[in-house]
């Protein structure tokens, strides 16, 4: 691949123009860790728009941003807040995780602390306890923030189907390619429309590049 046709194509297409170092060094290093495959081009697409998306276009591995207002709290988790309890945990993130996150994908209660502990990291935000003993970090949570750790679990997960069940091979195949059914690889449905366009316009990058 052309690294300099890909960003060229990018740069206005989807950063407004303009790319910071830190991007630019995040996407190479998705695009090295690439390189060394032969897998569907639509799946680097779809994995770079999966972390266009999750780390809030900065192409890097993020922590979770927690500082809800009450009603970001009631838009985001109102199956755990109702309006009282947002207006009581509002700007306080690890409070908010603590409950959000308590009693589910292997977190204790919301006193065990293990909201705020596995929070949402890296580039695809890996969330409970059970995610990150997935990949051998229990004990070293901010792990997941770890460049080349961040990269392996994007690859991992998404190809192997080991955050949901689903996995890239689903969704794009010799017989057909699903840019909105394939966010179920992470979350549900959850902006499944907006990251499939994300993705269309990765994989014309790539097909220019190559």
């Amino acid at each position: 691949m052309d690294h300099a046709k890909f960003f060229a194509t990018v740069r206005p297409s989807l950063f407004g123009g303009r790319l910071s170092t830190k991007q630019v060094n995040g996407m190479e290093a998705i695009l090295a860790g690439w390189e060394m495959t032969s897998f569907d081009p639509r799946w680097l697409a779809y994995m770079l728009a999966t972390v266009y998306h999750e780390t809030d276009n900065t192409m890097c591995a993020v922590s979770e941003n927690l500082n809800y207002s009450a009603a970001g709290l009631r838009a985001t988790f109102g199956k755990y807040f109702n309006i009282e309890q947002a207006a009581a945990y509002s700007r306080q993130p690890q409070r908010i995780a603590n409950r959000a996150y308590a009693n589910r994908m292997g977190n204790g209660d919301e006193a065990s602390g293990d909201g705020w502990r596995y929070r949402g990291r890296g580039l695809v935000q890996i969330t409970g306890r059970d995610n990150y003993a997935k990949y051998g970090i229990v004990d070293d949570p901010d792990m997941a923030l770890d460049p080349r750790k961040a990269i392996d679990i994007l690859f991992d997960g998404m190809i192997n189907g080991r955050f949901t069940g689903k996995k890239l091979a689903d969704y794009f195949s010799a017989i057909g390619s699903d840019w909105i059914g394939a966010r179920r690889i992470i979350n549900s449905t959850d902006r499944a429309v907006d990251i499939a366009g994300f993705a269309k316009k990765f994989a014309a990058a790539i097909e220019h590049a190559r």
